[in-house]
């Protein structure tokens, strides 16, 4: 997650030049950028990392940069969603459901040398799970009672109850060198990539593995460089400081990128969820009134055309369209001022009130902040907002729970689960959606999992329990000599391995 600050034309153009020329000369390991297999991929995006390691509170820039390209899991997450062996190279269950055996794979070797080991997938798995851990993902693996490691090539995982979701939630769990030691500035995984330096606030740059156990990447490497402003970010493009931008934030910014013999824009699926959510836990936003309310007194359709024009969508959940358990919930609270108005009536609210929006500091929340403000205010609500940089966000809503209402974007799929934990930072808890989202994943079929959780998510919406905004669109805009990189972004990975620029 990053920080806009408002920058003109000229000095954006500045600071691209200005990178261009720290990652050329002074960064650490930078590497020479060049084209054909010896490329180095050259990355614009505004989501630098806080630290290295995902269980230490790292933001979406780390998942981007080092998702399957320095760190593998057990699993893989596709970019188009499907799962897939990495690590295990064979995962058996016992009759009951809880006991998953893995064998891993044979000639994996960590950056630093050390072969894997099953020790190292017991390290990696309990320490997402440890009481210090920061992961998001933390609460998918409660159903793991134990993790054994018999040997050197299989691992043992229990089960407290049956989880037909573990190989999907062991491709969130990096496997990391049990003999790492703190890896919030340094990295010991299995990956294509190593990182080669990280400048922080200017660029990070990754270098293919020459032990890598698979296939070599078809090229020499990555650098991510990071910009605190949109404009920057595309400006870096359109002088050829850098290759890709991985996520676009504004349709207007589409315009530059015209020239079909210049630039390609690519339009994939996406996970990302805008929405506003509410601590459901204090008042007023502990009445399902008042968050029906102010479901209602959106027009959503408006405010996604104001950022989007006619890209992305509308969604009426938390639920979009690529999980299995999808449906069409916009109509349960539609666009009703009026009917807005009488709801806060009936919850005691008929002249309004007043509360504090804390959004992140970068596009397009703070638009999309003032878009709600100017809405609600037509029913009698009054928004105070208040910008946040991505660590406050992260410590004072995430972790304390100490905020009335937030925007934020969620950029997982499958993550409706968030709703059956009463202790997630929104808060939410009903006994019902819990039950069903345990059932769903005791599920024996995929059919079952998907009927179960599409039940929770229509009382999950009854209850209007956050206010789902948009689906974002997912615009990946390169120079026409890129290609090969993922489009999807789902769980805001961007895979490298494949990435080729032309000579």
């Amino acid at each position: 997650m990053a920080e806009t600050l408002p920058f003109s034309a000229a000095v954006t153009r500045t600071a691209a030049a200005l990178v261009a020329a720290l990652l050329a000369t002074s960064a650490p390991g930078a590497l020479m950028a060049a084209d054909g297999p010896a490329a180095v991929i050259r990355i614009g995006s505004l989501y630098e990392p806080q630290n290295l390691d995902n269980t230490a509170g790292a933001g979406q820039g780390i998942s981007e940069a080092f998702n399957d390209n320095v760190y593998e899991a057990l699993f893989r997450l596709n970019d188009d969603g499907s799962v897939e062996p990495v690590l295990a190279s064979r995962h058996d269950v016992s009759d009951d459901g809880l006991t998953h055996t893995f064998s891993l794979r044979e000639g994996v070797h960590f950056h630093s040398g050390d072969p894997l080991t099953a020790a190292d997938v017991k390290y990696s798995i309990e320490r997402v799970k440890a009481e210090s851990s920061r992961s998001s993902r933390k609460s998918s693996l409660a159903s793991i009672d134990s993790v054994e490691a018999p040997d050197d090539h299989t691992v043992i995982v229990r089960l407290k109850s049956k989880s037909i979701s573990l190989p999907y939630n062991l491709s969130y769990v990096w496997v990391v060198n049990d003999a790492a030691g703190d890896i919030t500035q340094k990295e010991d995984g299995t990956g294509p990539y190593r990182l080669a330096g990280w400048r922080r606030g200017t660029a990070l740059s990754l270098e293919a593995f020459d032990g890598y156990w698979g296939d070599a990447p078809k090229n020499a490497g990555a650098t991510f460089s990071y910009f605190t402003d949109a404009s920057a970010l595309n400006n870096a493009l359109l002088t050829d400081a850098v290759d890709i931008i991985t996520s676009v934030q504004s349709p207007d910014a589409l315009a530059l990128f015209a020239d079909p013999s210049a630039f390609t824009i690519s339009e994939g699926r996406s996970t990302t969820k805008q929405i506003m959510a509410y601590n459901d836990r204090v008042a007023p936003f502990d009445n399902v009134k008042v968050r029906k309310a102010l479901a209602r007194a959106v027009d959503k359709k408006r405010l996604l055309e104001a950022i989007w024009g006619d890209r992305g969508m509308v969604i009426g959940s938390f639920v979009p369209p690529t999980d299995a358990w999808y449906e069409d919930l916009t109509g349960v609270d539609p666009y009703d001022p009026e009917s807005a108005k009488a709801l806060l009536a009936e919850a005691g609210l008929a002249d309004g009130f007043t509360f504090t929006l804390e959004t992140p500091n970068y596009d397009p929340h703070p638009i999309t902040a003032e878009f709600l403000k100017a809405e609600l205010a037509k029913i009698g609500v009054t928004v105070n907002i208040r910008l946040i940089t991505a660590n406050e966000w992260y410590t004072k809503v995430y972790q304390a729970h100490d905020f009335q209402a937030t925007l934020q974007e969620h950029v997982n799929h499958r993550d409706i689960v968030f709703y059956g934990n009463p202790n997630f930072y929104w808060g939410y808890d009903n006994p019902e959606v819990a039950r069903l989202i345990a059932e769903a994943e005791a599920s024996d079929t995929e059919a079952g999992q998907a009927e179960k959780l599409r039940q929770a998510n229509e009382i999950i919406v009854a209850d209007a329990a956050s206010n789902w905004l948009f689906l974002y669109p997912q615009i990946v805009v390169s120079n026409t000599r890129t290609t090969g990189y993922p489009v999807n972004g789902l769980n805001a990975q961007f895979f490298l391995r494949g990435v080729e620029k032309a000579e």
